[in-house]
């Protein structure tokens, strides 16, 4: 199940099956998790790369009970859209050593290949630009040890060695990895300084979308006010940092609180893009324990040039 910020490759897949999910088939379940076709989920159960409760899944047409426990191996996922070097994929680099490669992605680009998108993504870019980071972490995810939506744009770090994947997969999971994202939402919070926190899980009425639920995993984001603006509407621009890692974890936790993000179509409780074309999101500071060294490094990434765009044409207050 995707996620701006989640460890990947080199890992089990592992989630709880959600309330929403209760009942549904274990290859509907799996291409959730894996992000793949359904095809691709039955395969990858056929090939021994799923287990249910701890125990080999027999079938992909067994149907599962909330709080069941999937694990899936991506290793097992199949190969036949391995992603090869794509040198038209355009994207920034922040900083690059023998460990690790800092990127600043732009908007509208796909992290890496998945169900409905097997070219022209960020993993294809990489893989022209850098080709050692082949077979590094997962085939499918070269590199990428964390996520960013199509729509975010802002900093992604990837491993250029197995040691590498090893050592960031590590900090996103406890968290010592620590991600700052700009945010305009509509209206203004009551409280300038604030923490949310609420378990998120997939949505009861449907489960493509993220939801507060109450048997969700728990998810906790700090958010503070840093401007306001009237034109074209009153909005207020957030820095938020994020405590845990969940899919669509900002967009969802502003928007339970009635606050949601300028620009999200899918969260963004009907209300105009006023002139967005993407949820207002960006991933603007990155900070982790570097893996060759130790040293904690910190990158930065202006704002990019449509939001940034967007707000020269917003009246500050």
């Amino acid at each position: 199940m995707s996620d701006d910020s989640a460890p990947e490759p080199g890992h089990a897949l592992v989630d709880e099956v959600p309330t929403a999910l209760d009942g549904q088939r274990l290859d509907r379940i799996v291409a959730l998790i894996g992000d793949v076709s359904r095809s691709d989920a039955t395969a990858t159960i056929s090939a021994g790369g799923v287990t249910v409760d701890g125990q080999a899944a027999p079938s992909g047409k067994v149907r599962l009970a909330a709080g069941q426990v999937v694990a899936v191996d991506p290793t097992k996922f199949p190969v036949d859209e391995v992603p090869g070097p794509d040198p038209t994929v355009e994207f920034g680099v922040v900083y690059e050593d023998d460990q690790v490669i800092v990127v600043d992605k732009p908007p509208g680009l796909v992290v890496h290949p998945g169900a409905g998108n097997t070219t022209g993504t960020l993993a294809n870019g990489l893989l022209a630009r850098f080709p050692d980071i082949e077979g590094v972490g997962d085939r499918m995810r070269p590199g990428i040890v964390h996520r960013l939506d199509a729509g975010s744009s802002g900093l992604l770090v990837v491993a250029r060695t197995s040691h590498a994947v090893d050592v960031l997969i590590s900090q996103f999971a406890d968290h010592s990895a620590t991600r700052v994202y700009d945010a305009v939402v509509w209206g203004v919070p009551e409280a300038p300084h604030g923490i949310i926190d609420a378990p998120l899980g997939r949505s009861r009425s449907d489960p493509l979308r993220m939801a507060v639920v109450a048997d969700g995993r728990p998810s906790r984001t700090d958010y503070r006010v840093v401007g306001s603006y009237t034109s074209p509407a009153t909005v207020s621009r957030l820095e938020c940092r994020l405590e845990t890692g969940r899919t669509h974890q900002i967009r969802v936790h502003l928007s339970s609180i009635n606050h949601p993000l300028v620009g999200d179509p899918t969260y963004g409780q009907r209300r105009p893009v006023l002139g967005l074309e993407r949820p207002f999101l960006h991933a603007a500071q990155l900070e982790f324990d570097h893996p060759g060294t130790g040293e904690r490094v910190t990158h930065h990434s202006p704002l990019a040039p449509d939001l940034q765009a967007w707000l020269d044409n917003a009246g500050v207050t």
